[in-house]
């Protein structure tokens, strides 16, 4: 039996700006999300992670990048944990698109046309990459712990296949920066362990 470990990117610039970055570069990490980048770096010395695989975008790598030189691992990049496509909606404020789209983070999770018909990549197609992921390192690292540093919607993809959940349950869960969503792989099926684990410190902050 192996244990996942997925960790969202720690705070960026698009987070504070309220941007929808999608894909596009420009959007680093800020002192605050280098610094949790630290921490959880620390947090997981102990957990016996054997290898990290991150997201190609300049947030994730980053902070895959600190986490690994605090456990003297390698971060690998793999496309199938990438940031979803936000196609038309790319560089948007949020207050924007609420205006104009009405909640279009409840249709993404619905697989409303509006997704689709704006360039969005589908949740679903977010879930199938994912799981893919999950299913090639389960075979390549059978009983080894991973890690898969990414961004909030690849890793709700994996709490929907796992927790079947609706979606505005997914839309209101919030997978913070920097925190741990911890699943136990007892084949063919996923288990879960956490949500949002982080530091001690940060849940006096949050």
């Amino acid at each position: 039996m192996s244990t996942l470990f997925f960790l969202r990117h720690g705070q960026a610039k698009n987070n504070v700006e309220r941007i929808l970055a999608g894909r596009t570069s420009g959007y680093p990490l800020t002192d605050v999300g280098i610094k949790q980048a630290e921490n959880i770096g620390n947090f997981i010395k102990p957990l016996k992670i054997s290898r990290i695989y991150c997201s190609p975008i300049e947030r994730a790598e980053h902070t895959a990048k600190i986490v690994a030189k605090k456990s003297g691992l390698e971060a690998i990049i793999d496309e199938r944990l990438t940031e979803i496509d936000m196609g038309d909606f790319t560089g948007m404020h949020y207050d924007t698109m609420f205006s104009k789209y009405g909640n279009i983070f409840l249709k993404f999770y619905e697989g409303h046309p509006i997704v689709e018909k704006n360039g969005i990549e589908t949740f679903a197609n977010v879930k199938k990459r994912v799981l893919d992921m999950v299913d090639y390192c389960s075979r390549k690292h059978k009983g080894e712990n991973i890690m898969f540093v990414t961004h909030m919607d690849p890793i709700k993809s994996v709490l929907s296949a796992t927790l079947q959940l609706r979606p505005e349950s997914l839309y209101e869960l919030i997978i913070r920066n920097a925190s741990l969503t911890i699943l136990k792989n007892e084949q063919p099926n996923l288990s879960m362990v956490a949500i949002n684990s982080m530091d001690a410190e940060r849940y006096s902050q949050e």
